[in-house]
């Protein structure tokens, strides 16, 4: 597995961790990795930006993330998918460095993986619909 892939699934234990608790991020962070054996900084280092960039940008994320799903209210999404959105959002929306494109696939295949058999078609329309009108304004 490439190691940003391994990186996105450790954001999204966390980020769920985090959805379910209310604990403090870097709370969540720290326990996270006593907990997890994880020996390449490089996937440490994204899966905590991915994690710290969330929770502090939440507000945002989640008001675009609502802004497209329509007839879905953030709060009885499923928490999988809820929070692979936010990451993937986050990238779209604050990473101009990784591919839009990057992000969008990586977070359907985690769906897939991680979700129900209709996640990767909720989560694609979602996003493709962020990346094509928020992500050209930010």
């Amino acid at each position: 597995m490439r190691k940003r892939t391994r990186a996105r699934e450790y954001a999204l234990k966390m980020l769920y961790s985090l959805d379910i608790t209310k604990e403090d991020p870097e709370d969540c962070i720290d326990n996270f990795w006593k907990n997890n054996d994880e020996s390449a900084s490089e996937v440490k280092d994204f899966a905590n930006m991915l994690v710290r960039g969330v929770s502090k940008n939440i507000d945002k994320i989640d008001k675009v993330i609502t802004e497209y799903t329509t007839n879905w209210q953030l709060k009885r999404m499923a928490v999988i998918d809820r929070n692979i959105l936010r990451f993937a959002a986050y990238e779209l929306l604050f990473a101009a460095d990784i591919p839009p494109k990057v992000s969008i696939n990586e977070a359907i295949d985690i769906a897939k993986k991680y979700s129900d058999e209709d996640s990767g078609k909720f989560v694609n329309g979602i996003l493709d619909k962020i990346n094509k009108t928020e992500r050209r304004q930010t």
